[in-house]
């Protein structure tokens, strides 16, 4: 059974949750806990929908505040993901088919290719552009 999005679910959970830029540490911190909150459930298409939003807000808000000069990090993104979401090494080695693959993503000496960005994604329901520089 495939679920489908509901938009009137969608906008309640809006509403609820009035999601918008972050710019403070107070903002952020409101935001994460909400995140680790969907993060450990199975969520519907529209809580997913949800997750994915407030996901960018706080990379976005993370990347200006404490990075404002560096461009997108995939590898602590990747980091930061596994452990907020208790997953493994070996869960994502399964996601990629490839031992190597993922210690050389974790350890900065390969970059994510647009397939393995796509595959990350999907198994952390995120969006793709997380992963990319």
């Amino acid at each position: 059974m495939t679920l489908t999005f509901n938009p009137e679910n969608y906008k309640q959970l809006l509403i609820t949750y009035l999601p918008r830029v972050i710019k403070t540490e107070a903002e952020n911190e409101k935001a994460l806990a909400i995140v680790e909150d969907l993060m450990h459930r199975k969520r519907t298409p529209e809580e997913d929908e949800l997750y994915q939003l407030l996901v960018t807000l706080i990379e976005k808000f993370e990347q200006e505040y404490y990075q404002p000069n560096q461009q997108n990090n995939p590898q602590s993104m990747l980091l930061f993901l596994l452990e907020e979401s208790g997953k493994s090494l070996t869960d994502l080695q399964a996601v990629l088919g490839s031992t190597t693959a993922v210690d050389e993503i974790v350890q900065g000496q390969a970059k994510m290719t647009p397939e393995q960005a796509r595959k990350i994604a999907d198994f952390f329901h995120v969006n793709p552009s997380l992963f990319t520089e």
